[in-house]
């Protein structure tokens, strides 16, 4: 694993997040939240945002039902 490389954090539109190489293109369905950082930067900003694990249409459904 290459120490130096640069990383940023992509999110989808169910609200999931993933790191991917900075320099690479970002895959369809995925967007750049503008987190750019080291592997561990980046991990610490999701583990800091992403405090919801479910999907969106997850969350939505259950609050939905819960109305």
């Amino acid at each position: 694993m290459d120490e130096n490389a640069r990383y940023q954090v992509l999110r989808n539109d169910e609200d999931q997040y993933s790191l991917w190489l900075a320099d690479l293109e970002v895959p369809e369905g995925w967007h750049a939240v503008g987190k750019e950082g080291t592997q561990d930067e980046c991990s610490a900003y999701v583990d800091e945002v992403w405090t919801d694990m479910r999907p969106r249409s997850l969350r939505e459904r259950m609050d939905h039902a819960g109305s």
